[in-house]
């Protein structure tokens, strides 16, 4: 398997194990390396003078760090958006479109009761 492809699958074990780890902190390694080639090569601009300070060099950070998200959160959030696999389908993607239909006129042309207690006071 093939370095890039390893660190961009998510791992199925549940909790931080030390793949989930170590994938993680290569990823953290990659994102400093390319920060500061970018850094490097945007000091030969005019932009020089404001990545010199503190300010510029953290909007630098976060505009490369919004693009890398995703790729930083690749094991971190994956199990809350899948469900389990052991889960049963829901009824509605069971049902037939004929119980569908059924279901969905069973309440059809039913109006609210009228106002109890004499409506707004």
């Amino acid at each position: 398997m093939n370095l890039w492809r390893w660190l961009t699958t998510p791992d199925p074990a549940p909790g931080l194990t030390t793949t989930k780890l170590l994938k993680l902190a290569i990823r953290v390694m990659l994102f400093a390396l390319m920060a500061s080639l970018v850094s490097a090569c945007l000091q030969l601009t005019p932009l020089r003078p404001y990545l010199k300070t503190g300010w510029g060099s953290m909007l630098l950070v976060f505009a490369l760090y919004l693009p890398c998200i995703k790729f930083f959160n690749i094991d971190t959030f994956d199990n809350r958006t899948r469900p389990p696999v052991n889960q049963r389908p829901s009824t509605a993607a069971t049902l037939t479109p004929a119980q569908r239909r059924k279901e969905k006129n069973r309440f059809a042309g039913v109006k609210k009761a009228p106002p109890k207690y004499g409506g707004r006071r």
